[in-house]
């Protein structure tokens, strides 16, 4: 072969080498950079209206519903009335006091509220503190036990007896049992009354008395017994 037809075998070998070249890079996949990712959404929190508090038990209507003897409320009640002896203190047995609210519903008298911080919780003031001289006797912390409750003593008080307009159920002479010193003892309460189905406390030593002193009712060693008394 000629130098010429060397050269000419050349050239033709090189521009084969650039179209197969070309052709590579034309059915390559090209390389771009991916684009950034959307930001998901989140939806807008539902704007949630505050809840309403609970309305006072007191201030709704009474129901002809008759509390049960036993429960997380009876419970309850026993424990404050004995804490609130052995404080000599009546704050935690005004948590199961009736509600100011419902008594201003069930009094047909002058000025109800009156009568219900003055002599209601005035009469309960003296009981505790009777009712603590007897426990301080004991020597030790008393210990609730149970709050017994003469379910077939309770009655329903109609309206327009005892100064009422609304009715409610009434139950006499309870009786709290407490342990203290390794032995069992227990006091009365005197009344408790129904409003909505439930039982709260409204004469700890008695429903009468016949001077402004406490009284604490039937104090014993052992349970005790309930009589019935013909209350409002």
């Amino acid at each position: 072969m000629t130098t010429r037809g060397r050269r000419t075998a050349t050239a033709i070998i090189a521009l084969c080498a650039l179209g197969l070249a070309a052709g590579l890079a034309s059915t390559a996949p090209s390389r771009r950079p991916a684009p950034p990712p959307t930001p998901t959404r989140r939806p807008a929190a539902a704007l949630r209206p505050n809840p309403k508090p609970a309305p006072e038990p007191g201030r709704l209507p009474q129901t002809h519903v008759l509390p049960p003897p036993t429960g997380p409320a009876v419970e309850r009640l026993g424990r404050a009335v004995l804490t609130a002896v052995a404080a000599d203190r009546i704050e935690p047995a005004v948590g199961v006091f009736f509600p100011l609210a419902a008594y201003l519903q069930v009094k047909a008298i002058p000025n109800p509220a009156a009568d219900y911080r003055e002599r209601l919780l005035g009469e309960l003031r003296l009981d505790v503190e009777a009712a603590h001289a007897l426990v301080a006797q004991g020597g030790s912390e008393p210990t609730f036990v149970e709050l017994r409750i003469p379910q077939s003593y309770a009655h329903w008080v109609e309206p327009g007896t005892c100064y009422n307009r609304i009715g409610y159920y009434e139950v006499p002479n309870s009786r709290l049992l407490y342990r203290q010193g390794g032995e069992l003892r227990s006091f009365g309460i005197a009344s408790l009354i129904s409003w909505r189905g439930v039982w709260y406390l409204v004469h700890l030593g008695a429903v009468e008395r016949p001077a402004a002193e406490g009284v604490v009712d039937e104090p014993a060693v052992g349970p005790g017994t309930s009589r019935y008394l013909d209350t409002c």
